[in-house]
């Protein structure tokens, strides 16, 4: 069976399939792993200092020769000012209290969106492939990189931002549906639109633009990449079904909530981070449900939830971790990264000559 070769054209790879960014979860062994097997590693690097991104892909440039990706956000920096976080933080307290960790942190920004010196390290690392999450950067931006010859994938959840993306300068987009784990890349609308499911975006998506596209969103195993491939895609993401492989940067707690994980078990929320992501639901998600539109604007939210994310990994309870999950959970094998991506595209192509 032969697969769709315009992304695996575009990208320099071998078999159409992306391992999601997934920022804290996806190392450089799980992105090294995935590439060597043929398909696109992924890095997220949004939330990494100059640094750290520069020794996570010197890591992965050891361990592969391959094509790989990085991640960035470029979402609009919040004004605090308008902000008041005393709901939020009176809602937080007999949290923090339990764990005595003392007073509710202030909602700040530790990371910032893509900007100039972004750009400039991006530049510097040369990556063979960069994907944006919430929108895309200026055009002086998408032309610097592009006469780097690094290729732009862009992150839609809509066929409006798809045709924006396509506008902007992306080379391929990724048509994210409602069942993904972790952020909804909505930029145009509201945040909290852009609940298109996957098998209803992707054809549409295919319908109104020229450039390839990428089915992305509760996609878990052989039979929702043929699937996806029948709906027009060139080529597919999968999050959740790696963080389950041994290369994963996800811990033993994680791993046991995405083991135990039911097809209802997640739930969008706003509340990890200030912008809709889904993830298994636990105890926060519950008690504090009635406060969603409280939560500080992205990634403000972020800074009051720490300590208590913390507190409650080294509890080892998973009442308050924020467990970024997709719909499919339940499908992932733990299995080698490398091994899951063979089996997964030769499981696809049997499946599709059937």
């Amino acid at each position: 069976m032969t697969f769709p070769a315009e992304l695996t054209t575009l990208l320099n790879i071998e078999l159409p399939i992306i391992q999601a960014p997934m920022a804290g979860s996806a190392t450089p062994e799980l992105a090294a792993s995935v590439a060597n097997a043929g398909g696109l590693g992924s890095l997220g690097v949004a939330m990494m200092k100059p640094a750290e991104l520069r020794d996570a892909v010197a890591k992965l440039r050891a361990l592969t020769n391959k094509p790989f990706n990085l991640n960035f956000f470029v979402h609009r920096e919040p004004d605090l000012d308008g902000y008041d976080a005393r709901t939020m933080q009176a809602a937080l307290a007999p949290h923090y209290a339990e764990f005595g960790l003392g007073p509710v942190p202030e909602p700040a920004v530790h990371s910032p969106s893509f900007n100039e010196e972004t750009l400039a390290l991006a530049l510097e690392l040369a990556p063979p492939v960069i994907s944006f999450h919430f929108g895309m950067p200026d055009a002086h931006a998408i032309a610097a990189l592009k006469a780097k010859g690094i290729k732009i994938l862009g992150c839609a959840t809509t066929v409006a931002e798809a045709k924006r993306l396509e506008s902007d300068g992306a080379d391929a987009i990724i048509a994210q549906g409602h069942e993904a784990g972790g952020h909804r890349g909505t930029f145009l609308d509201h945040v909290d639109l852009g609940t298109v499911g996957t098998m209803a975006l992707v054809p549409q998506v295919v319908d109104a633009v020229s450039v390839p596209v990428i089915a992305a969103g509760g996609i878990g195993d052989a039979r929702g990449i043929a699937a996806s491939f029948m709906l027009g895609a060139s080529g597919v993401q999968l999050g959740t079904a790696y963080l389950v492989c041994p290369e994963a940067g996800t811990s033993a707690l994680y791993r046991k909530a995405l083991a135990e994980a039911s097809d209802h078990a997640t739930v969008v929320t706003k509340l990890f981070s200030g912008r809709p992501a889904r993830a298994i639901h636990n105890r926060l998600t519950q008690e504090l449900h009635s406060l969603e539109d409280e939560a500080a604007p992205f990634p403000a939210q972020r800074a009051m939830l720490a300590p208590l994310i913390a507190a409650s990994a080294r509890a080892e309870k998973a009442e308050f971790m924020q467990i970024w999950s997709g719909q499919a959970a339940r499908l992932a094998k733990v299995e080698p990264a490398g091994e899951k991506t063979a089996r997964l595209m030769r499981e696809a192509a049997a499946l599709m000559r059937g």
